[in-house]
């Protein structure tokens, strides 16, 4: 009898453990939109980000050896409510201590305000764009990494006098980073002599957008920038265009950017030029050189972005010493600026030995990351040309 009750009371000491060990793994969020406009994108972000995380667990330095465990959670990209209650669940329940996303910047916005500020989580966005994103109240707790739209509206006006293009028709996604983005294209676009012939919103998720087609046509401009979603209605106006001949001449902003789009097109988008967050130099390849080697596609938009959004808040809780998210939320600008040891892609073991032995990194990871006072990078954009059904780099700028 002695000996059954020793053994189950093993049993009891056996599981405990178990659940302690469980207890002590760090959870982060990763909420993307795997269903919606931009669901051909989000699988190769969430993978740059999981790489990183991985990156830190496998090194065993991280806070004494704990392991990172991603929790993924569907933003949609487009519904709000779902994104909060996403947010909310992988708050509330699953306890993360912080979040690498959202991705769009209407959910990214109602995360923010509504779950993550007021229980104090730091979100780092790998591609929320919005330029109202910089002046919301966020109490140090809102991040991104890559840059607001109102710098690639600039980009964007620069290319298009670059290539003597001067009237264009514009559509954009009826939200947040549609609207915002249309403006600042707008602004910029007209203070270096150019004209905006229309400027009309879209709705996402249409069967047929032939009136709009049809009311841009109107305009009389040749060339017709999409600032839209690949999977949705940016995809949807391109192929009314293309199918009645309105327009052959095509500008795409960063949502717009994917091989879906070209499978979905064809020949007829060879010309068409874009933007899209991120370099070509050695931070760049350095990545793409890493992500492979672990089995990760990381050529793709907001992957580097993605990858460096979760090494900054491993980084943040290694410097703190905690993963508690008040704790997270104090290191976060340490870990990303001067002063420290310039930390790349593939250094995360060596940037936690570092904060481990009490010393200071500088991290610039896939992208050259450089926060400023409000936590968001300058960051620098690909100029983009459709050539042989392929997307080619023309420049970085």
């Amino acid at each position: 009898m002695n000996k059954i009750v020793i053994a189950a009371a093993a049993v009891i000491i056996v599981a405990a453990g178990s659940a302690t060990a469980l207890a002590e793994d760090i959870k982060i969020g990763v909420i993307l939109g795997f269903t919606g406009p931009i669901e051909s994108l989000t699988p190769g972000m969430a993978q740059s980000a999981e790489l990183a995380m991985k990156e830190a667990s496998d090194s065993g330095l991280l806070l004494g050896g704990k392991q990172v465990l991603p929790v993924r959670a569907d933003s949609t990209c487009v519904d709000s409510a779902a994104a909060t209650a996403a947010a909310e669940r992988l708050i509330t329940a699953d306890r993360v201590a912080a979040i690498m996303g959202a991705d769009c910047s209407g959910v990214t916005t109602a995360i923010a305000n509504n779950v993550a500020i007021p229980n104090g989580v730091v979100m780092v966005s790998p591609s929320a764009t919005s330029p109202a994103l910089s002046t919301i109240e966020d109490k140090g707790l809102f991040y991104r990494t890559a840059p607001s739209d109102a710098r690639q509206g600039q980009v964007l006006a620069n290319v298009l006098t670059d290539r003597g293009i001067a009237n264009v028709a514009v559509t954009y996604t009826n939200n947040d980073y549609g609207k915002g983005l249309a403006e600042s294209f707008a602004s910029a676009f007209k203070a270096v002599g150019g004209t905006v012939a229309i400027s009309a919103a879209h709705e996402d998720g249409k069967a047929d957008y032939a009136a709009e087609v049809g009311a841009l046509a109107a305009s009389g401009a040749e060339h017709l920038a999409v600032f839209g979603y690949v999977d949705q209605g940016g995809k949807g106006i391109i192929q009314g265009a293309v199918d009645t001949d309105a327009f052959s001449s095509f500008i795409l902003a960063d949502g717009m950017i994917g091989d879906s789009l070209i499978n979905a097109i064809g020949d007829d988008l060879n010309g068409t030029i874009g933007t899209v967050p991120g370099g070509a130099d050695d931070a760049a390849t350095r990545f793409l050189d890493h992500a492979k080697r672990n089995g990760v596609d990381g050529d793709g938009p907001f992957r580097g972005e993605s990858y460096d959004a979760a090494a900054l808040l491993m980084l943040a809780m290694q410097a703190a010493g905690s993963s508690e998210r008040a704790d997270i939320q104090a290191k976060m600008m340490a870990v990303a600026n001067a002063p420290g040891e310039e930390i790349a892609v593939g250094e995360l073991a060596k940037g936690l030995q570092i904060l481990a032995d009490g010393g200071e990194v500088d991290y610039t990871g896939a992208t050259n990351v450089e926060f400023n006072e409000v936590g968001e990078v300058f960051g620098s954009y690909k100029e983009l040309e459709i050539k042989n059904g392929e997307f080619e780099t023309i420049r970085v700028r």
